[in-house]
């Protein structure tokens, strides 16, 4: 058995227990990530729970190139929840896994909406796709069932195909110089 089954029956067991509980006591929970900026360098520090993650950009705009750009990120954040939700189902459907491998790709277009005659080009990621590389003793059907699951159940992949109403709000503090 390689590792990832070793751990693909860990996962089993895990979800067996998140499974027996009781869904009317449990409750909605709010999550959030915060980021800073830094002063000279313009790095983003993103915090998530007790985890540390530093944002910057390439140096052709003026970043330091320190860590992965904002929307690599989101890119990094749909390429991770989908790894993840393919081992829960796979583990819940018992489909062997000898390699799981995602790859999320999207495209930009440095021109959008900077220039004259690019206004209606998307300045974000646009034609997201994702590619999955799996080793398997399961049959065709069986990694078929396993992919549906994952298009179904993958929370991020699901926020970019439904999108979510989303509300800003600002805190001004004048400060004297």
């Amino acid at each position: 058995m390689s590792d990832l089954n070793e751990y693909l029956a860990e996962k089993r067991a895990a979800l067996l227990k998140i499974k027996a509980r009781d869904p009317e006591k449990l409750a909605v929970q709010t999550i959030s990530a915060r980021a800073n900026a830094e002063g000279r360098s313009g790095v983003r520090h993103i915090r998530i729970r007790d985890h540390h993650i530093i944002s910057d950009s390439p140096p052709d705009f003026a970043g330091y190139n320190l860590g992965p750009a904002s929307p690599e990120i989101f890119l990094g954040s749909l390429s991770s929840c989908l790894t993840h939700i393919f081992l829960i189902h796979a583990a819940d459907l018992q489909v062997p896994l000898s390699r799981l491998e995602v790859e999320v790709k999207a495209d930009v277009d440095a021109r959008g909406g900077k220039f004259d005659g690019y206004e209606n080009v998307p300045f974000y990621p646009f034609n997201i796709r994702y590619s999955v590389e799996i080793d398997s003793t399961a049959s065709k059907a069986e990694v078929d069932a396993l992919h549906h699951a994952v298009e179904k159940w993958c929370p991020v992949l699901n926020l970019i195909k439904n999108p979510q109403p989303i509300e800003g709000s600002l805190i001004y503090r004048q400060v004297k110089e």
